[in-house]
Formats: structure tokens, C-alpha cells, sequence
């Protein structure tokens, strides 16, 4: 098929609004502390919800793209995103923020499943690789700019009038003064309904899905669950997403309790570094992993990760505002070498498995609940010391893991 370079370009604006409405959750929790008065386990009832939409849509999702294709699919997913944002952005109580996460979030995890085959197909299957590194940095830059965004927003509407820009005056019309941080949804809410328009008047094409990108059949996902192997590899994506949500969302909480910063500045520009540096991270882990084993490299940046995260939590305040985006620096190639051992690790069912791995993009819901749990009863650095046990299973992946087929490195061709 002919490359649709409008099609690809689509594609990568997706990933940038997916992103942009994913990782607001951790900028945003002190506000909704202070906001609400809500306890530590409480607020992690935010990302419980967004994430535990992934388990519950990831494989339901495949199935739908197989029965109607991406494109209703992808009108969907924003129109899930629209409706979650607007409920919030109009009646911002806790328990419809909750709820409402979960609505978006199940959008989310649904276009996830139906824009990588989109953009195979799209950019075309020999541009593959390089479209999906290029994605991930799109992906990567819009987790750095939306705390940012939500820190100029939150700073500016404290402005007096005249010196307002209409559109800051417009969000601080919208905005309930005791809750500054509703203004960012009706970012998000604006952004769905630019989507939804763009998709309804763009020609998707037709994917051909490959058998590595099917949803598969009841009895395929019977079969990876019989094996040991499969359960490892979910309880380590688990664990990773886990690891990286449960650091990212409780960066500026962390940051108050024991450094008081302002979390609406210094702490959403750590939260906005840490997504950053990962991106940049994965730049390097490209490089390394054409002259390094995976399992290799997976190892030496866990140690790195687990350096950076006791230097994180007892450390200075100095330290720590160095630290925490560093533990997102080494987490950057962690969810790519899981994924890739994973589905290298058998021979058939790829699409299957690949739903299962998906499912386990929950661990980013239950782990910052543990947390905050752990935090409410014996102080928040004791709770985010849980993640010790979280980046140790990513760890011991480089150690057992025993694919069928390693990355090829410099070496091999040698």
C-alpha cells in the first residue's frame, strides 16, 4: 500500500493528545487534595481508575476494531474523552472526577489498540520501525508539555483582568476559583472535540490486520494462560507501569510533604522533567540496545532506576528534584525490552499475548493506591519505598527471561 503521509501525521497527532489527557493525573493530585480534603489512598483513586480502564477495554478493544474498524473506534475514544472531561469540567466533585477518569481512560486504552496497526499500514510496513520510535517521542513530548501547560494556566488565572490573555479570561469564567485545576479539562474536552471533527471528515483506511495484531480467539488467550511464562511477563509489565505511574503520580506530593514546594511550579516541572527525560531516555536505550543484549541493558538501567529513586526520596531538596526525572530517565527503555522478551518468548498467538500485556498496563492503577495506602498510615516516603519491590521485578526480568529471538546488535553482523 502507498504511504498516506496525511494518515501517518494523524496518527502522531493522536499520540500527542493521548498523551497530553494520560499523564495530567500526577501534576494534578495536591490540588485535588487541598481541593477535596482527601487522604492520600483516597486521591489514588484518580489513576486507579484511568488505568483500570486498560485492563478492562484493552482486549475488548480488539475485538471491536476487528467487528467496526479504526475509525469508529477512534471517534469513540474521543468522544469518551469529551464526555469524561466535559462531566468533570462542569460538576468537578470527587466522585465524578473518579468516574470520569475511568470513562476517558477507557477511551484511551481503545485508541491504543487501533492506531499502531493504522500507522503499519499508513507509513507502511519497511518505515515501520522508525514511524513507531517517532510516535513514542511524540508520545514523550506531550507528557513534558502538559504539566506545563497546566502550571501556566494555573499561574495566570490568579492574574488580575487586564493582563489575562480573552482565552485565560474565558477558562477563568469557566473555572471554579476554589478548583484551578478544572481548567485543564476543559483543555482536554476542546482538544476531543477538534479530534472527533478531524476524524469525521478524514478517509481511514482499511487494515488488513496481521496475525500478531489480531484480538484472537477465546480459546488463544485459554492457551497463553496455561503457561507460566505468560503470567511472569504480565505480572512484570504490571509491575513496570506500576513503577512508572506510581513514581510519576506521587513526584509533586512527595515534593510538598517533605521539600514544601509550590506544586503547581516546581512540582509540575518535575512531573513535566520526568516525562521528558524518559523520552530522551529511550534515544539512548536505541543506541545501546545495537551493541548490547536487551537483557543486558534492561539490568544495568534498573539498577540505575533503583540509585536514582533512594537518592529521590532521602535526599536534599536539591537532590531529589534532580533524581526523580533521572528514575524516569532509566525507566524509558523498560516497557520496550518487557514487551519486546515477551512476545519474543513464543512462537504463536502474538496478538493474543499482546492483549494480555495490555491488560497488565493496569499495575499503573493498583500500585499508586498501595502507595498512597502505605502513605496515609506510615508517611509517603515509607509508601513510595514500594517501588523497590515494583522496579525489582523489572529487574529480574534481564536474569530469567530466555526469548526465542534476541535483539540483533553490531556484534551478530560482525
Amino acid at each position: 500500500m502507498a504511504r498516506n503521509r496525511y494518515m501517518v501525521g494523524l496518527v502522531f497527532l493522536i499520540f500527542f493528545v493521548m498523551s497530553f489527557l494520560t499523564n495530567i493525573p500526577g501534576t494534578i493530585i495536591p490540588d485535588i487534595i487541598t481541593g477535596f480534603g482527601v487522604s492520600l489512598t483516597v486521591v489514588a483513586l484518580l489513576p486507579f481508575f484511568f488505568f483500570s480502564a486498560y485492563g478492562v477495554m484493552s482486549i475488548p478493544a480488539g475485538f471491536l476494531v476487528d467487528r467496526y474498524s479504526e475509525k469508529p473506534v477512534m471517534v469513540f475514544s474521543f468522544v469518551a474523552g469529551l464526555v469524561g472531561s466535559l462531566s468533570i469540567a462542569l460538576h468537578p466533585t470527587f466522585l465524578v472526577t473518579i468516574i470520569s477518569s475511568f470513562v476517558i481512560g477507557a477511551g484511551m486504552a481503545s485508541l491504543q489498540v487501533a492506531i499502531n496497526p493504522l500507522l503499519r499500514v499508513a507509513g507502511g510496513e519497511e518505515h515501520f520501525a522508525f514511524n513507531s520510535a517517532f510516535a513514542q517521542l511524540v508520545f514523550g513530548a506531550a507528557s513534558f508539555l502538559s504539566p506545563r501547560v497546566y502550571s501556566y494556566i494555573v499561574a495566570h488565572q490568579g492574574a488580575a483582568a487586564g493582563g489575562r490573555s480573552g482565552f485565560l479570561r474565558l477558562l477563568a469564567r469557566l473555572t471554579p476559583g476554589n478548583f484551578p485545576w478544572v481548567s485543564i479539562y476543559w483543555i482536554f474536552a476542546a482538544a476531543c472535540v477538534a479530534m472527533v471533527a478531524i476524524l469525521s471528515l478524514s478517509r481511514v483506511p482499511r487494515v488488513e490486520r496481521k496475525e500478531d495484531e489480531q484480538a484472537g480467539s477465546l480459546s488463544m488467550y485459554r492457551e497463553l494462560l496455561r503457561k507460566p511464562m505468560v503470567w511472569l511477563f504480565f505480572g512484570c509489565v504490571f509491575a513496570y507501569v506500576g513503577s512508572e505511574q506510581g513514581t510519576a503520580n506521587w513526584i509533586s506530593q512527595f515534593l510538598v510533604n517533605y521539600h514544601h514546594v509550590n506544586p503547581d511550579t516546581t512540582g509540575a516541572a518535575t512531573v513535566s522533567l520526568f516525562w521528558g527525560l524518559l523520552t530522551l531516555g529511550c534515544l539512548l536505550g536505541m543506541l545501546l540496545l545495537k551493541i548490547f543484549d536487551s537483557r543486558g541493558v534492561l539490568i544495568a538501567f534498573s539498577i540505575a532506576a533503583l540509585i536514582c529513586l533512594t537518592a529521590a526520596l532521602f535526599g536534599s531538596a536539591k537532590v531529589s528534584l534532580v533524581a526523580f526525572p533521572l528514575v524516569g530517565f532509566f525507566a524509558s527503555i523498560m516497557w520496550p525490552v518487557i514487551s519486546s522478551l515477551a512476545l519474543n518468548s513464543v512462537s504463536e498467538y502474538h496478538g493474543s499475548f499482546a492483549g494480555i500485556l495490555c491488560t497488565g498496563i493496569m499495575g499503573g492503577a493498583v500500585v499508586p493506591v498501595i502507595i498512597g495506602r502505605l502513605g496515609d498510615n506510615f508517611g509517603l516516603r515509607t509508601g513510595m519505598s514500594f517501588l523497590y519491590l515494583t522496579f525489582g521485578c523489572v529487574l529480574s526480568v534481564g536474569f530469567w527471561a530466555k526469548p526465542l529471538i534476541t535483539n540483533a546488535t553490531i556484534r551478530d553482523k560482525k
